[in-house]
């Protein structure tokens, strides 16, 4: 059997419209602030930036917390303007995390997150479906992290990642009058995060931190073929009994960096900022190989080549918190992420637009115990679809909202 490298199309959900197929949904207290990332209050900072674990106010701290995100895509084809919409259930994005300092100078943790998750359903008949009808993700990260003070205003951690994840990608096969099932549920890889945390003032927290690129290995995955017709599979070298064919796979995740910076600007009132810029520029091609099927456009039959062609994108965030109480805070903000494909190269198994993010919540704080609250509303850009490699062309929309509830504990 070749290697195969499947690209992360297949992992992609719609809750992020820009940035490809991440999805910024890790803390719930960050969202509110549009999901900036210099905040150390509790062990939510974890996932972003592991120095600031150094900087948490308390010895131990847990926190956890989840999301509903809503979602829908329309396409229009400006030829004949049929219009067609996704039918997409509600993600449910979770995170959780704790910390803890052993010693002063020291602080150990774990994050669990689920960055990439979602589904994206497009009706079985509609003119895209040799692209997709349905593409449901599940992935986890798994990050155990350290942290050192290097001194009392400055902080060092690193953490390990391993990724897991399942896919399971639908799509037509009209040649044959068919269907073809993608699937691995037992895909892994393994990276690691670093960054430093400063806070030289009282009033400035400044965060630098780099997610590596992650390779998902699917080193089992299982392709289903339906057919009409028993005739055709002897055709492909299929088994008629099963219609199946075996894959491997390496799925490439890009690499984030990210600076973010929090300043109070008065003891009630703090505002924060973050860019973040995504390493797109690997994903360039979509390469699909197959065991034993010749569906493939290369001088072997069994491979299937799709260029995709992303680049490098960048994300800008504005935040802003208000203490209106000692136990009751106000929270705003406001993001812009863009897409890491033009409109030559729009897909739809991983639609993206440059979208405004609107966002705000409220937290309370009980003694040890804080409550969190956030919702997002976005703003997609509407795209011309020129992509004359799949021959794809029209208009395409999308609107998407979020909400999420987030708990903290941190009980010395």
């Amino acid at each position: 059997m070749k290697k195969i490298l499947v690209s992360t199309a297949l992992l992609a959900g719609v809750l992020s419209y820009a940035g490809g197929f991440r999805v910024s949904l890790q803390g719930v207290k960050q969202l509110a602030m549009a999901h900036t990332s210099a905040h150390a209050e509790d062990a939510s900072v974890a996932f972003f930036n592991p120095a600031g674990m150094s900087f948490i106010p308390s010895k131990l701290s847990i926190v956890a917390g989840g999301f509903g995100a809503s979602n829908k895509v329309t396409f229009q084809n400006l030829n004949t303007l049929q219009s067609t919409e996704t039918d997409n259930p509600i993600g449910t994005p979770l995170y959780a995390a704790v910390a803890y300092k052993p010693i002063e100078n020291l602080s150990i943790g774990f994050s669990f997150t689920t960055p990439f998750g979602s589904t994206i359903e497009w009706p079985s008949d509609w003119e895209g479906k040799e692209m997709v009808q349905k593409l449901e993700l599940k992935s986890f990260y798994f990050q155990p992290m350290v942290s050192v003070k290097l001194a009392p205003w400055v902080s060092f951690g690193a953490s390990y990642i391993y990724a897991k994840g399942k896919v399971d990608w639908d799509k037509a096969v009209t040649q044959f009058g068919g269907e073809l099932n993608i699937k691995d549920e037992k895909a892994s890889g393994s990276g690691y995060g670093f960054g430093f945390y400063f806070r030289p003032d009282p009033k400035l927290d400044v965060s630098i931190a780099y997610r590596s690129p992650i390779d998902m290995k699917a080193k089992k995955g299982t392709a289903t073929f339906k057919f009409p017709s028993a005739a055709i599979y002897p055709l492909l070298g299929l088994d008629p009994s099963t219609g199946q064919d075996k894959f491997t796979a390496t799925l490439p995740l890009v690499e984030e960096y990210t600076i973010g910076l929090t300043y109070k600007i008065t003891p009630k009132w703090l505002v924060s900022a973050d860019f973040n810029y995504h390493g797109w520029e690997r994903y360039s091609k979509l390469t699909l190989d197959f065991a034993n099927a010749p569906v493939g456009n290369q001088a072997d039959p069994t491979v299937l080549v799709a260029p995709k062609n992303f680049r490098n994108s960048k994300t800008f965030r504005l935040g802003t918190q208000y203490a209106f109480t000692d136990m009751i805070f106000g929270r705003l903000g406001a993001y812009y992420d863009e897409s890491p494909y033009t409109d030559e190269n729009f897909i739809p198994e991983t639609p993206s637009f440059n979208t405004y993010v609107v966002t705000g919540g409220l937290g309370f704080k009980l003694k040890q115990f804080g409550v969190d609250i956030a919702g997002g509303y976005a703003m997609p850009q509407a795209r011309d679809v020129k992509n004359a490699t799949l021959g794809f062309n029209g208009q395409a929309k999308a609107r998407a909202f979020y909400f999420g509830l987030g708990l903290s504990y941190n009980p010395f």
